[in-house]
This record gives C-alpha cells, sequence and structure tokens, in this order.
C-alpha cells in the first residue's frame, strides 16, 4: 500500500490574501539560458545513451554556470566587446568497454544550437565560448542506476528528496505568465524586432490592484533614438496592460524598464537582447519552478530541474508530477476548488513508492465523500511515474 494522504487546506487561499509575489524569467534571462541549456545537454545525452546502448544511462548535468561579457550598445547599433562564458558541469558517463562518447562535443554542438534558435541576436560563434566541464559520475550512484536497469525493474531514486506542486493557477500567476510569454512569441517578435529575449516581469498585488513590473531588453540596432525607443517603450507597456485587463477583473498597472534616466540617455539598450552580455550573469536553478513561475506565496522545491537525469532523479521527476497530479485533482474533481501536492522519495527505493504523498485539497464538502477519487489519481500518476522520462525527451515538460 503507497502511503497517501488527504487533507483539506485549513489556511487562507493566497490570492484572497492582503499581498501576493510572483516572478516569471524569460528565456533570454542568463538564468533561464542555463536552464534551459542544462536541460537541452541531458535530452541530447538521453537520446546518444539510447542509440548507442538502449537505454539511457547515469548522467546529473545539472550545473551551469554563465559568465557576462563586456559590450558597448548604441542607439542604431553597438558592438560585443568581450564574449559572454558558458561553463556545463556536470557527471555523466564518457565512456564504455574502452570506447570514448563525444559528451563534450555534444555539449558544444546544443548548446550553440539552442542559442541560434531562441536568441535571435546572439551568434554562439562569435559572442559566446561554451565550456564543457563533465566528469564520471560516481561509483555509487553508477552502480545504484544500472541495479533496476539490468533487471528492467522500476527506477530506484537516486537522491532522497521532495517535490510540489499546485493547482490551479491565479489571476496574478497567470498574468505574469502571460506577460512574458507574450512579449517572447514568435509573432510579436516578428513585428516587434527591437524586442530582446531577456524579459523579467515582477507581479505585485496589493488586495485588488495589481502592479507589474517589466524588464525588458532592447535591441540597440532596432532603436533609431532616445525618443523612438521611449516610443517602443511605451507601446510594450499599453499592449501588456490591455492583455492582463483582459485576464483579471483587479485594476492593472504596468511599468516597464523603469531604471531608465531619459535625461541622461540611460535605458535598457543591448547589442544582443540579454543582459548576460554584460549586465548579469547566470545560474542553473535561480530561476523559475517547473510551472514556468517563482512563488513565494506558494509551496517551492530549491531543486534545479534542468539537466537532472530523466530516469531517476527525483528533484525532476517528483516536481513535475506533483504538479500534474495537482492539476487532475483540480481538474476531474468538480468539488475541489485547489490543491497542492507533495511528493518525498528515499533514496535507493523505486521513485513510484514515495515515503509519503500528500494531497491538500480545498473544497467544500467533506474530505471522506472524495479521498477514493483522489487517491486513484495519485495511483495513476504513481504507476505512469516509471515512463515520465520519455515526456522529457519528448519535451512534453518544460523546467524552466
Amino acid at each position: 500500500m503507497r502511503n497517501i494522504v488527504v487533507t483539506p487546506m485549513t489556511f487562507e487561499p493566497v490570492y484572497e490574501q492582503d499581498a501576493e509575489i510572483v516572478e516569471r524569467k524569460g528565456i533570454g534571462h542568463p538564468d533561464t539560458i542555463c536552464d534551459n541549456l542544462a536541460e537541452e545537454l541531458s535530452v541530447a545525452l538521453s537520446k546518444l545513451y539510447i542509440e548507442r546502448f538502449g537505454a539511457i544511462m547515469h548522467h546529473n548535468v545539472d550545473k551551469a554556470l554563465l559568465v557576462g561579457g563586456e559590450a558597448n550598445p548604441v542607439f542604431g547599433g553597438g558592438e560585443v566587446i568581450s564574449p559572454i562564458e558558458i561553463y556545463l558541469v556536470g557527471r555523466a558517463l564518457k565512456e564504455f568497454e574502452g570506447k570514448a562518447l563525444p559528451v563534450e562535443e555534444l555539449a558544444v554542438e546544443v548548446a550553440r544550437n539552442w542559442i541560434k534558435e531562441n536568441i535571435r541576436n546572439l551568434d554562439p560563434d562569435k559572442h559566446v565560448i561554451i565550456k564543457p566541464r563533465i566528469k564520471p559520475g560516481s561509483k555509487d550512484l553508477v552502480d545504484l542506476f544500472l541495479r533496476f536497469q539490468q533487471k528492467g525493474e522500476v527506477p530506484l531514486a537516486n537522491d532522497t528528496s521532495f517535490g510540489v506542486g499546485y493547482a490551479p493557477l491565479d489571476d496574478l500567476e497567470r498574468i505574469v505568465f502571460e506577460t512574458e510569454q507574450l512579449l517572447n512569441s514568435p509573432s510579436f517578435k516578428d513585428e516587434n524586432p527591437y524586442v530582446g529575449e531577456d524579459i523579467k516581469v515582477m507581479g505585485v498585488r496589493i488586495r485588488d490592484r495589481i502592479r507589474l513590473t517589466i524588464a525588458c531588453a532592447f535591441v540597440s540596432k532596432y532603436v533609431k533614438d532616445l525618443n523612438d525607443y521611449l516610443e517602443k517603450k511605451e507601446y510594450i507597456r499599453k499592449t501588456v496592460e490591455e492583455m492582463a485587463r483582459g485576464l483579471t477583473k483587479r485594476e492593472v498597472e504596468v511599468f516597464v524598464n523603469t531604471a531608465d534616466d531619459p535625461e541622461r540617455e540611460s535605458v535598457y539598450i543591448t547589442v544582443t537582447g540579454t543582459s548576460a552580455e554584460q549586465g548579469d550573469d547566470g545560474q542553473v536553478g535561480r530561476g523559475n519552478r517547473v510551472n514556468g513561475l517563482i512563488t513565494p506565496y506558494r509551496p517551492m522545491s530549491l531543486e534545479a530541474a534542468a539537466g537532472k537525469n530523466p530516469v531517476s532523479h527525483i528533484g525532476k521527476i517528483y516536481n513535475v508530477v506533483a504538479n500534474v497530479i495537482a492539476d487532475r485533482v483540480v481538474s476531474e474533481i468538480e468539488e475541489v476548488e485547489e490543491a497542492y501536492c507533495y511528493l518525498v522519495s528515499q533514496i535507493g527505493k523505486p521513485i513510484n513508492e514515495p515515503q509519503v504523498c500528500d494531497v491538500k485539497v480545498r473544497t467544500k464538502k467533506e474530505i471522506k465523500g472524495i479521498e477514493e477519487p483522489i487517491k486513484r489519481i495519485v495511483n495513476e500518476e504513481l504507476d505512469e511515474m516509471p515512463n515520465t522520462w520519455k515526456k522529457f525527451l519528448n519535451k512534453e515538460f518544460a523546467v524552466a
């Protein structure tokens, strides 16, 4: 019998409290770049191992560091003076039966391809130096990984850790998420090429008033002068405000690049569309959780999901599955208004046998009346958990 607990929420809903904070870092933020490069490498390694060995081998490439470069952006142009350096760090199988595997070459190729596809004005050949630092895994974790692979059994947890998730998103969370998605959408970029990919959205709600503060890196070659910049900034503000007001009945205020000082012509322009060219460094795990948001008023794990192996690493699997369980509980059980899910593993035990799965629900109905349907959902997702790795490889789950 699995240890599944269903309990009522006995605390005030976040969305009814007097204050709330939500943040999202866009795809061009240095932290999000690191997350995505780590995850892309994990996916590529998994596919390489399947091709060579018929199974994913042990790896965790969940450490990456971006060291910002130097640049000189000016209206109508500019240049990158010193390149960005990206260190991809972790553990992976690098040879088998005396034959070397192209792990570090793969890391460089994957990183360059992702940058080309996702950050339009950042040239990975000219503006970025990729430095992989990948070593073999520790013998005990490699042996733990092989133990279930050889027997074809349920993967064994490679860590004692926990994952959390919740559903549904409230007004502020949806607005923050959708704001970044709008500004970084291909259609918006095609019409407004001056908008870089480095976009950070901070949402603050005080009672029924929402304030969005957006940091948006402008691409200098698409901005003629200061007046042009200010006009474009105001267009972004109005566009986001209109979108946000369509998602809530609350009052919404939008602010863009509030550190600008037009009198000194000090404004947020970049050559490449990301502050990584000069203004900021980055690191895996400092950005969005697996639901795409940073939510200090909600349960969160500090695990960096990106780059962890998708077969047995709880820091990745449990955080995603906890969100899936919470979402299904809310979607499928009419009486449930809100759900939180907490999962905790024990190293060396099957991943689908957590020490506890605690599902907290907000409902006007007695818990006993909905306990069994909730446990059914949990059991279905735990049964499916050994196949979760396939969804990571197909990129059905985002981790940044």
